[in-house]
């Protein structure tokens, strides 16, 4: 990360991803966002089409999608797909980058799991919630390195969250094999993994004319609290007694969530910038320290280029030992 005055836009918090691209003509441009399907993701891939992209769902069940595929079916200017992809399952991975043809635009690394109430670990041995949100993200990039150098100006977005304030990665135990788990700083840490991914594509792909940000969509009520309890729901005070969810008043709706998503992946104004993070209030994220007290802003823990240095050394040798 250069030193460099933090960027400011136009948009606030309250701008949707409709707004973020009003006038930005996407004809051409193809892109993929993971877990498109739903919450944010959705709302993402429905602006980016909008505006003319050719967008492809990668989403486990790729059948969610069908109503969001049917919605631009021959309406045009921007097309919808849908195509298997489970980030949790390498396997899974390879195959998707096999049957990708042709250059790609941007890649939105958007799926995620949250708050795995026990310890799982994938084939390869790796926590769920790392494994998903950070390995099949760091494997899917990698797998489509030379498609996004194909493209000429190529963009990585990917979704972290404002829990990477509350951990860093522990690259002494990241699978949580000694110390005590705790679902929630199994999620930070992989939140955090997120966005030092882009902090490593920044650093190692820039000659190729690729660039990679991360950021925070602020809260909202999606399918990613799913694995959460209803007393939990409760405590967070977003659950009433009858079971129905409630939206606090610094919740932001899907589709205004998704527009710091689509200011990273497609709007001029970040063409050339890179290794950044931003907020839910589409401006570049403060850098703060780590740790349980700040409420807003980036931990340095979180663009820290040796740590994305050492994670990206310690992914490739994973997916090499397969």
């Amino acid at each position: 990360m250069t030193s460099t005055a933090r960027l400011s836009t136009r948009f606030t918090a309250r701008a949707t991803a409709a707004e973020v691209l009003d006038g930005v003509d996407l004809t051409g441009r193809r892109m993929i966002v993971t877990g498109g399907a739903s919450g944010i993701g959705l709302e993402a891939t429905r602006a980016l089409a909008r505006a003319g992209a050719e967008v492809t769902v990668a989403t486990r069940d790729p059948g969610r999608a069908d109503g969001l595929v049917a919605e631009f079916a021959g309406s045009g200017p921007g097309t919808v797909r849908a195509a298997a992809l489970d980030l949790a399952d390498l396997t899974s991975v390879d195959a998707f980058v096999a049957g990708w043809e042709g250059p790609l635009h941007a890649l939105v690394a958007n799926a995620g799991i949250m708050a795995i109430s026990d310890r799982q670990l994938t084939r390869e041995g790796w926590e769920l919630q790392l494994a998903t949100n950070y390995l099949g993200h760091f494997a899917l990039a990698l797998g489509l390195h030379d498609n996004l150098r194909a493209a000429g100006s190529a963009r990585v977005v990917v979704v972290s969250s404002g829990a990477q304030l509350r951990a860093g990665v522990d690259l002494d135990d990241p699978q949580f094999d000694r110390r005590p788990y705790d679902p929630w700083t199994a999620y930070s840490q992989s939140k955090t993994a997120g966005a030092l991914l882009a902090v490593g594509i920044a650093r190692s792909w820039a000659a190729d004319g690729i660039t990679a940000n991360a950021l925070s969509p602020g809260i909202i009520n999606t399918n990613l609290q799913r694995h959460l309890s209803d007393e939990a729901l409760r405590g967070f005070g977003v659950l009433d007694e009858a079971g129905n969810r409630i939206d606090l008043p610094n919740y932001k709706t899907p589709e205004q969530g998704a527009s710091t998503t689509v200011l990273l992946a497609a709007s001029p104004l970040l063409e050339g910038v890179t290794g950044r993070y931003f907020d839910e209030d589409n401006q570049e994220a403060e850098v703060v320290p780590g740790g349980p007290e700040p409420m807003a802003g980036v931990a340095e823990h979180a663009i820290d280029p040796i740590a994305a240095e050492r994670l990206w050394a310690y992914a490739e040798g994973v997916l090499a030992s397969r």
